[in-house]
């Protein structure tokens, strides 16, 4: 199996740019001659065809009039605006700082009857504890050159997540056990971030897996870091940006990876023994 979280975005760009092709062909024009009459070099033409740049509202408006086809612009601006969305970088959304950030998810963390999370680095945001999260959140700070407010957006982080105790929500979290290893900020914020994974394990709407390292003949590899909102959306997380999937067959690709990655975890008593060894290893 094998999942490409920039998928979605590619296919509808895709889509945006074989409308723009048929319009052109149908207007009987070649990549040459669109080119000269919007004024612009026709290796753009080239590469908004092909969908290896996207079209600025003002290419789209352009390429339909000279097409004759204006009425067409609006909704084709829709869907080309609608697969930018899709691909978020970083930096972008974190502008207006890394609390800010925290705060956007609010309505979508309310509106989820089921989460499922499945983290292969990192303690999942929804259990991080304050100072486990502060750590995390000003590394990325300095990483993406912003300021850094990540005590603010850790408190914001830790606010959030009280949705896992509130009636209506389950949370469905998969790490990897190595995840219990790596320490973010100091000893004491790392042993309390595990001790508070043994809290919130055992809370009823909680299923904490641990898929062990020693796991043989794994069902599936480690996959980037992804969390699934019901079975209407998944963000998968990359280094430079949050990719969101809303597509229905893609969607239930990544549930079917959930499934597979759940199959090799463990639960309750032992996913505790495998915790409480992370935390003598602290030493």
């Amino acid at each position: 199996m094998s999942i490409s979280p920039s998928s979605s975005v590619q296919a509808a760009r895709e889509g945006v740019a074989r409308q723009l092709r048929e319009l052109r062909q149908d207007a009987g024009l070649t990549v040459t001659q669109l080119a000269a009459k919007c004024g612009w070099h026709h290796a753009k033409t080239s590469r908004i065809e092909n969908a290896k740049t996207p079209p600025s509202t003002r290419d789209i408006r352009d390429w339909c009039d000279i097409c004759q086809a204006p009425a067409r612009a609006d909704d084709l601006i829709a869907a080309s605006r609608h697969a930018e969305m899709l691909y978020t970088e970083w930096r972008r959304r974190v502008r207006t700082g890394l609390r800010q950030l925290q705060d956007s998810y609010v309505q979508l963390y309310r509106s989820t009857g089921v989460f499922r999370v499945y983290s292969p680095t990192l303690v999942p945001g929804l259990v991080q504890t304050e100072g486990y999260a502060s750590a995390l959140l000003s590394t990325n700070a300095r990483l993406l050159d912003i300021p850094d407010d990540g005590a603010e957006a850790a408190a914001a982080r830790v606010e959030r997540s009280q949705v896992i105790r509130e009636p209506g929500h389950r949370c469905l979290l998969l790490v990897e056990e190595s995840v219990l290893y790596f320490q973010l900020g100091t000893a004491e914020s790392a042993a309390a971030q595990l001790g508070h994974l043994l809290s919130v394990g055992a809370l009823p709407a909680v299923s904490l897996g641990i898929i062990p390292m020693a796991t043989r003949e794994r069902a599936l590899w480690p996959q980037e870091t992804f969390h699934i909102y019901d079975d209407t959306l998944v963000s998968v997380e990359l280094l430079s940006a949050q990719v969101n999937i809303t597509q229905p067959s893609e969607i239930g690709l990544y549930l079917k990876a959930f499934e597979r990655l759940r199959s090799m975890a463990v639960y309750g008593a032992d996913a505790r023994a495998l915790i409480v060894k992370a935390i003598d290893a602290l030493g």
